[in-house]
């Protein structure tokens, strides 16, 4: 067997299949991802050489698609104490009778052709993916009211001429570097209320733009973010990703808001786990109360988190803000070893300069605590765990560690930079007595 054999990607629909799918274990894992209809309910990882009794893969599946049937069932005040035994003992014409109850209200026959949504994708010299992300967009079955391609600081025109090539596509060039002047220079361009992100190495599922836009029908949401489900687990970098750094969130609806920024204060609200800026939106007019993307940070600055660093901004304005797993996008991580340790030292860079930037900003938070006491206990406690080899997922504990450090050094170099996307605390508060 390969040391690090890869896993196939298996997509088991529930609705059409309840039968155990036949699985090949002798040279290969298997990540299962199950569905009812166009809702993803959990996934499951089975090991290479793993082999699965019938008995123990309805066990295993009841335990991954449990917390989702459950939180379905409970909104639609439809709780049935026995439907974990009727999948354990092959009673699949009653259960999927309950589920067809259940999920009536997610089906997607009678979606509208068009909701007033501008779909906004971030690009540089990433041409082959971005046509790839493209062609993912016009296979939904609900379309964008528009969709701006933000070309940053490209090397060439391919992706312009790409974009001229197709209809209906908006594109602009913004020529500096970093992916918070895209995205900024992208929102003001919009058109629409609504404002949806994704990335170029993203394909989105055909229900994710009017998912998106049902989302913001709650008037108290001034931003969501959605599933992420990997694209592919090839290889031992992809793996590790998935594993210890991916993006899915899980399966159940969450709100963010006030409660969640104070009963965290004191060691940092985790905005980071809010979701991914892959599959992100907004509420346009939240960037006149809480400020645009901070542009010393992201890609091509400090190396990301201005996703989570605006959401915290978007919490402090007392606004909140929605994870919804039926917005699903797909991801595609970096393959090699070596992308992956650049990745996870931008990440970690990126994260610790957010932070620090948010503890300046709200002098409330406890972010120090989190970069300078939390953190540091929970890497020496990784680094005796992975002694004295160091593999697998504990490969990549140096490049971590180290863009922790350079985090720490771009947040003192950049600390006194004024950057005026940004609002005050005392704004914010002055601009929440006159909102509605």
């Amino acid at each position: 067997m390969m040391m690090h054999p890869p896993y196939q990607i298996m997509h088991v629909h529930l609705h059409e299949q309840q039968a155990q799918p036949p699985l090949d274990v002798a040279c290969q894992g298997n990540y299962l991802v199950f569905w009812w209809e166009d809702v993803a309910l959990g996934h499951l990882f089975i090991s290479p050489g793993e082999k699965t009794t019938e008995a123990a893969y309805y066990k295993k599946l009841v335990a991954a698609i449990g917390p989702a049937v459950q939180f379905y069932a409970e909104s639609r005040h439809a709780a049935a104490p026995d439907w974990e035994l009727w999948l354990l003992m092959g009673e699949f014409e009653m259960w999927t009778s309950w589920m067809k109850t259940i999920f009536s209200a997610c089906a997607s026959e009678a979606l509208p052709a068009k909701v007033p949504v501008s779909v906004l994708i971030c690009t540089r010299n990433r041409t082959a993916a971005l046509e790839r992300c493209l062609a993912s967009l016009q296979r939904m079955v609900c379309q964008p009211e528009e969709v701006i391609i933000i070309d940053n600081a490209p090397a060439d025109n391919r992706t312009e001429q790409l974009v001229k090539s197709l209809p209906g596509i908006k594109y602009l060039k913004e020529p500096l570097p970093g992916l918070s002047y895209a995205r900024n220079t992208g929102v003001r361009a919009a058109a629409f209320p609504v404002v949806a992100f994704t990335d170029d190495d993203v394909l989105v599922h055909p229900a994710w733009v009017y998912w998106v836009w049902q989302t913001f029908q709650q008037k108290n949401v001034a931003a969501m973010t959605g599933l992420v489900i990997t694209s592919e687990l090839e290889t031992e970098a992809q793996q590790i990703f998935e594993k210890r750094w991916g993006f899915n969130r899980g399966y159940i609806d969450r709100l963010y808001d006030s409660d969640f920024l104070r009963e965290n204060l004191r060691g940092g609200a985790p905005v980071w786990n809010i979701g991914a800026g892959a599959n992100m939106a907004f509420r346009k007019a939240i960037f006149e109360i809480a400020g645009y993307f901070d542009e010393r940070l992201g890609a091509g600055a400090s190396g990301c988190s201005e996703d989570s660093e605006m959401w915290y901004r978007i919490l402090v304005a007392g606004k909140a803000i929605v994870y919804n797993p039926r917005a699903i996008a797909y991801h595609a991580h970096r393959k090699s070893m070596t992308a992956l340790h650049k990745q996870l030292f931008s990440y970690m860079k990126g994260h610790v300069a957010a932070a620090l930037m948010q503890q300046a900003y709200h002098a409330e938070a406890g972010y120090r605590r989190h970069i300078f006491w939390r953190q540091p206990k929970n890497y020496v406690r990784l680094i005796l765990k992975g002694f004295p080899f160091y593999r697998s997922e504990h490969s990549t504990l140096w490049s971590e560690i180290s863009g922790m450090v350079a985090g720490v050094l771009f947040y003192l170099k950049n600390r006194d930079k004024k950057d005026a996307q940004l609002i005050s605390p005392e704004q914010v508060k002055a601009e929440l007595l006159v909102q509605p």
